[in-house]
């Protein structure tokens, strides 16, 4: 399985025509992955201060700028939308694609948002509850030519989902790192473990819970793709870097270690071997987030000659 490099794009802070032209830019400079997140609010949270565009809606414009890359959101909080109803808008976008959508799920985090809007935003048992009723559902309706289902939660009554997918089998991607419920949730129904802004160190050590998770639930781990997230602040000088470090301190306040420890907080002469860290860690997809403003010099580094290097390293490695 060769590494896939990808871009999580927060849309935010940004008006459609800019993120419309990031969108291409990326597709065309060989960009495997590039997904969106599922906020009503900006993230970190500053109470809906900041300009943002729902998730369902811009990925439809996302499907339809790209020809190349895979497409996605990490992840959709199963509590925003009914399982069935996003069925049908994967299918819809996988259509849009010709077959590179695929679909994220998780049990959400971001509160201030959902009780602003009007949405129950239930304890974390009950969320995890939700989604694996949720991803038993999105299944069925992906696959099968009929779904009924009785859950607490979510119901679907002998439910159709035509036409089906472009694509046999559309992964379903489970994002979180919830040692407990999560992985075992990802062991069961996932094609996918998506997990944001863990150091190296953390990734590998909870990518190990995973493996064990898959063996008690009988699945060969290496079924499973594994995608590491992690915060684009590459600079080109120390200068800039010091800035970097202060901006993240001001957005993330007391969790600003645990987020600069899952950040590509460096200089490009140092990128390389930050990324490997996350190859080397298991992860077999790492994507580079971005929230607006970035550094668009550091970005062009990043994709015309970091990205080439690290593809050359994994490939090595791989040998």
């Amino acid at each position: 399985m060769s590494l896939s490099l990808g871009v999580h794009v927060g849309q935010q802070n940004m008006v459609m025509d800019e993120m419309r032209t990031l969108w291409r830019k990326l597709d065309s400079s060989g960009v495997d992955w590039i997904s969106t997140w599922d906020h009503f609010y900006e993230a970190p949270p500053k109470g809906g201060t900041e300009p943002h565009f729902e998730a369902l809606t811009t990925l439809g414009a996302l499907a339809a700028e790209t020809r190349n890359a895979r497409i996605g959101c990490l992840v959709f909080y199963v509590g925003y939308r009914n399982p069935a109803l996003l069925a049908k808008a994967a299918t819809t976008l996988d259509h849009i694609t010709g077959g590179r959508f695929e679909l994220g799920l998780g049990a959400g985090w971001h509160i201030w948002e959902a009780t602003a809007y009007g949405y129950p935003f239930p304890d974390i048992g009950t969320r995890l509850d939700m989604l694996e009723e949720a991803a038993q559902i999105i299944r069925s309706m992906l696959t099968e030519d009929r779904t009924s289902f009785s859950g607490k939660h979510f119901l679907a009554d002998n439910a159709s989902c035509l036409p089906k997918p472009v694509q046999d089998r559309l992964p379903i991607w489970i994002g979180g790192v919830g040692e407990k419920r999560t992985l075992k949730l990802v062991a069961d129904y996932a094609d996918g473990w998506n997990a944001a802004y863990l150091s190296p160190e953390e990734f590998a050590r909870v990518n190990e819970v995973l493996n064990h998770w898959c063996e008690d639930e009988q699945r060969d781990p290496n079924s499973l793709k594994r995608a590491a997230n992690i915060m684009f602040n590459l600079s080109l000088d120390e200068k800039d870097l010091d800035r970097q470090r202060d901006q993240l301190r001001k957005d993330w306040g007391e969790n600003v270690e645990r987020i600069a420890n899952g950040a590509l907080l460096c200089t490009p002469d140092s990128a390389l071997d930050r990324v490997m860290e996350y190859v080397n860690a298991g992860a077999d997809e790492v994507n580079v987030a971005l929230r607006a403003p970035w550094n668009e010099e550091a970005l062009d580094a990043y994709l015309t000659d970091i990205m080439p290097k690290i593809r050359k390293a994994a490939d090595g490695q791989a040998r």
